[in-house]
């Protein structure tokens, strides 16, 4: 008796399916590239439930439960409802705008700034500046959809000497292997693999290889360049930590393995003898090059917050897989119905059946508009109603739909489904939100971390290149601010601040940052506070301009007065004119 393996771990909520059951090399059978000896056997559920989340991403999940010894699972019905979860999701995670922001920059332009405020501005505007060249929303948007389908996303830096600037790519977490020591107590692994497989290519003569990058931090070589940050002793100073020797860099490692070359070592353990390394852009061999970094460019990013001694995030589908499948089942189902409904079975007795001519068999009889058939004195006709299952199998999609709505936490509201009517008051939506609210709240408080280090790597590798304008020093800590995810009452808002704002409780700085957060189309808060300074004071200068120039003429009129003597101004007031009164029935 075959007893499947129960397992529990990260993916556990793939287990009912029956290419996670596998002991052995889970999913092997139904992803050949899984099946490479290369690939590390406890890397391997985590492979498999990223190709079994994009079959439901791809509208396949029914294909893969067919090659998983479902055959019927072919005609299931997909409607996108697994990638409309994904995007919407997105959507709130990522609000409408997303911007790079450095601590202490805001107050640059107030009238006493806080110390490092003019130093936090400048580097917010390269920083904004870099965003700007790389792409920073596009490759954003790239990562964070991987992260909420997948549950993971891996974004690397690396520095271009031609462009003077970092560039930033994403990767198929499916690519990333990251080595953690077990002995080691650090946060983040010191040795990180990109690894894929290259498909044989006969026109051009290329066997099927495996390609390996690998960031790997170690000891400074004694034997490295002899300048004036590398002495021999084998420590370096750092731009971002003048005054600190370390011993520690990073080197970069690029080479490929024909796949015939390999006779089962994993990923870790590949013969660099058969190795064929890569050739930077300078031509330099990509083999243990030091990259002048005491840090791994890679940034790994989480969809949720990982339990204790796990690193993988967990997707937005993990929760409701089994609402989708039952939901595709139930479509088709109601498609079935919905058939028999338009065209409904109908039995016949004592039909008169037309006879073909030439072979003298019965013809059969087709259902449709305008048809006449002859019945008996006893004939009767028969049509089978399925309209009530239809109905119930309609009742049931609107269910499994709040199910999942429900249980993803994306909520009735948040997907859309929420009929308008059923909402008394903004109160109730609020409330109907909340979890969509808790949801977003803990999948940023996920990011907030690896978007800091990011930045924090980007601020490193323009002053390991010696980039224009960013001098030696201490890293500034900068992170993603993000808009607000739903709505906001913004006449409400609007109006909030300007009471506060005129009763002195709040700065002009919060103000408008309030008003940015709202949804206001506020560029800049920073430049923004400036022209609304610019504003009052030029209104100020006008008013006092005009109080000026009536104090002058009042002055002009009194010394007037004096010279013309004490007659003049009885004179110059105003003589009322008294207008007779009219009776109201006058001409009557």
């Amino acid at each position: 008796m075959n007893l499947r393996q129960l397992v529990i771990d990260a993916w556990s909520w793939l287990n009912y399916k029956p290419v996670m059951t596998e002991a052995g090399r889970p999913g092997s059978r139904v992803f050949p590239e899984l099946a490479k000896t290369w690939v590390p056997s406890q890397e391997l559920r985590r492979l498999a439930a990223y190709k079994v989340l994009s079959s439901y991403d791809n509208n396949q999940a029914g294909q893969l439960a067919a090659l998983g010894g479902d055959a019927s699972a072919l005609e299931r019905r997909e409607l996108g409802d697994a990638a409309n979860l994904v995007d919407t999701a997105l959507g709130y995670l990522l609000g409408s705008e997303q911007k790079v922001a450095v601590e202490g920059a805001e107050s640059a332009d107030e009238a006493t700034p806080t110390p490092g405020a003019a130093d936090a501005a400048a580097v917010q505007k390269r920083l904004r500046a870099w965003a700007d060249k790389e792409l920073l929303t596009f490759r954003v948007q790239q990562a964070e959809r991987a992260a909420v389908l997948l549950g993971d996303s891996v974004m690397v830096l690396a520095w271009n000497p031609e462009k003077q600037r970092p560039t930033l790519r994403v990767y198929d977490p499916g690519f990333f292997f990251p080595q953690w020591d077990d002995d080691a107590d650090d946060d983040f692994p010191r040795r990180v693999h990109l690894a894929w497989d290259l498909p044989a290519d006969d026109d051009a003569g290329l066997k099927a290889r495996v390609r390996r990058v690998t960031y790997e931090l170690g000891p400074i070589s004694e034997g490295g360049d002899a300048d004036e940050e590398t002495p021999a002793t084998g420590a370096r100073t750092y731009p971002w930590e003048p005054g600190r020797a370390s011993n520690t860099t990073c080197y970069l490692t690029d080479a490929e393995w024909l796949l015939e070359d390999l006779n089962g070592e994993t990923l870790d353990r590949l013969p660099m003898s058969k190795a064929s390394f890569r050739l930077g852009e300078d031509g330099t061999e990509l083999n243990q090059l030091d990259l002048m970094i005491d840090f791994v460019p890679v940034v790994h990013i989480a969809n949720t917050i990982p339990d204790g001694g796990e690193h993988w995030g967990r997707s937005v589908l993990a929760r409701v897989l089994q609402a989708l499948d039952e939901l595709a089942a139930t479509d088709s189902d109601s498609s079935a119905a919905s058939a028999t409904t338009g065209t409904p079975i109908i039995g016949l007795a004592g039909a008169r059946l037309p006879v073909d001519r030439a072979t003298g068999k019965a013809q059969e009889l087709e259902v449709k508009a305008g048809a006449v058939w002859q019945l008996g004195e006893t004939g009767r006709m028969d049509a089978l109603d399925t309209s009530p299952q239809l109905a119930e199998l309609r009742a049931r999609v609107d269910h499994l739909l709040e199910r999942i709505a429900s249980n993803s936490r994306v909520t009735a509201a948040g997907l859309g489904t929420l009929d308008a009517t059923e909402v008394p008051s903004g109160y109730a939506l609020k409330l109907a939100l909340g979890p969509l609210d808790a949801l977003i709240g803990m999948m940023r408080l996920a990011r907030e971390h690896k978007y800091r280090l990011l930045f924090k790597m980007v601020q490193r590798l323009h002053q390991a290149g010696r980039a224009e304008g960013w001098t030696a020093g201490e890293t500034l800590p900068a992170r993603l601010a993000w808009a607000p995810h739903t709505p906001t009452d913004r006449g409400a808002v609007l109006e909030e601040v300007v009471t506060a704002y005129g009763a002195g409780v709040l700065s002009l700085e919060t103000a408008v940052a309030m008003l940015l957060e709202a949804g206001y189309p506020i560029k800049d808060a920073s430049q923004e506070v400036e022209r609304i300074r610019a504003m009052a004071q030029q209104e100020a200068e006008v008013r006092m301009a005009e109080a000026a120039a009536r104090r002058g003429r009042d002055e002009v009129d009194e010394d007037q007065e004096e010279d013309a003597g004490p007659g003049a101004a009885e004179e110059r007031k105003p003589v009322k004119k008294e207008v007779e009164r009219v009776p109201v029935g006058a001409g009557r």
